[in-house]
């Protein structure tokens, strides 16, 4: 699905309503690979980075909310990233996703009354085919990347998948405008620097 074409987008969500009787939740998860670094980078790259994972998250909650609002409610999860909290590289795609956590607390307290919960999930390091090229030229980085983390490895898609999954269901029913960072302990702290400084701590 090409979330930067709005007439795609509001066909897609006018499918669903009319073969399912509305959308009951939406789970938005928008991504090109990222461009580095700011200093270099064309303003046609960072364009292509906000117009899909920011714009293309707007354009995909824009197209659900009017059904959302007269059936008297949704979930909406909007997959953000860790990016969008600290600096992890990639300048205009850490820039597009702190506007989804943004936009995700602005729809929780715009559409609260009107039933409609709002969340999103912050992954990490995930084990996604957006990693393809970088592993073929150099196949230990997950292996590199993993002693960053406290927890010892990398995010796989299920790890993102239960957590949107929970914020989705009715057993988060009173959680909404969140931002849920699904990355196995490394916003808590920077594990490799620990190891480096106090070596007796691995």
């Amino acid at each position: 699905m090409d979330v930067t074409d709005s007439d795609r987008v509001a066909a897609m969500v006018r499918e669903i309503e009319s073969s399912m009787g509305g959308a009951d939740v939406l789970v938005t998860s928008a991504i090109r690979m990222p461009s580095d670094d700011l200093a270099t980078m064309t303003a046609e790259a960072w364009d292509d980075d906000v117009r899909v994972a920011l714009n293309g998250t707007y354009r995909c909650i824009r197209a659900v909310l009017p059904g959302m609002i007269e059936q008297g409610g949704g979930a909406i999860v909007n997959i953000a990233s860790v990016n969008g909290l600290a600096f992890f590289g990639n300048e205009a795609y850490s820039a597009a996703k702190a506007g989804v956590m943004s936009l995700t607390r602005s729809i929780a307290v715009r559409y609260g009354r009107e039933g409609i919960r709002a969340n999103a999930v912050a992954p990490a390091t995930v084990r996604t085919p957006v990693w393809d090229q970088r592993l073929k030229t150099d196949p230990d980085t997950f292996d590199k990347v993993a002693t960053w983390y406290p927890a010892g490895r990398i995010g796989e898609p299920e790890d993102v998948a239960h957590a949107a999954l929970f914020l989705a269901s009715d057993e988060a029913a009173w959680i909404t405008g969140v931002v849920l960072p699904v990355d196995g302990g490394l916003l808590a702290g920077n594990y490799r620097m620990t190891v480096d400084l106090i070596p007796e701590s691995e």
